[in-house]
């Protein structure tokens, strides 16, 4: 008997007790899962979300919503920035003056190659989750092509805080269109080679800044 016909034949051993016309949505099945690990505050699952990203190397600032063109500004100045991807629909209040920075807009001229040259780039995000210190892009507004995420060196991520952060990966998929291209961020783009050794900056920016934002 060869491996195929030993596996042929466990499936049908497991469904020998199932009807034959019946469908997998058929028969409900019970998903009584855990939303979240305990009841939080709204400002205890913020605290939890910036000491998680903190826990994966990211750098989290706090600050309110008016604040936050202030901040970006500090940011890219401390950065030595001279050149910023501005993605569309990124709200122009979060902006600091030109300040010398040339801006770049999301377009698709803006090649990999013209990316690689790119100091910094700013955007929001879809979702962040608490427990998983974790920053989700989907492509919306704000947030651009997922390109210009992966490529610059430097990214600082905005987070309205607390309309955008939810405690748990299901509050976080309840929110998100499974059609939409998503990126998951935990931390600076980073691995590990065989002895261990952790790299920054392989397949993302070596740099991630979170910008969680007050909106009260």
């Amino acid at each position: 008997m060869s491996s195929r016909d030993v596996v042929l034949a466990r499936v049908r051993r497991a469904l020998s007790d199932v009807p034959r016309g019946e469908g997998p949505e058929d028969t409900p099945v019970p998903r009584e899962y855990a939303r979240a690990h305990g009841a939080r505050t709204q400002a205890q699952i913020a605290g939890l979300l910036a000491e998680n990203l903190a826990d994966y190397r990211a750098v989290v600032h706090r600050c309110e919503a008016a604040a936050v063109p202030r901040m970006v500004g500090e940011l890219l100045r401390a950065r030595g920035a001279r050149s910023v991807v501005v993605p569309s629909g990124l709200p122009a209040e979060w902006l600091p003056e030109p300040d010398g920075i040339e801006r770049l807009a999301d377009a698709p001229g803006l090649t990999p190659h013209r990316l690689d040259t790119v100091d910094s780039v700013v955007t929001g995000c879809a979702v962040a989750v608490a427990e998983t210190g974790t920053i989700v892009l989907d492509a919306g507004p704000g947030q651009g092509r997922r390109r210009i995420t992966l490529v610059p060196d430097h990214h600082i991520c905005v987070v309205r805080v607390p309309s955008q952060v939810v405690a748990a990966v299901p509050e976080a998929l309840e929110r998100l269109d499974p059609a939409r291209p998503q990126t998951w961020i935990s931390g600076p783009s980073a691995t590990s080679d065989i002895e261990l050794d952790r790299v920054e900056g392989v397949h993302g920016p070596r740099t991630l800044e979170v910008v969680l934002a007050g909106e009260h």
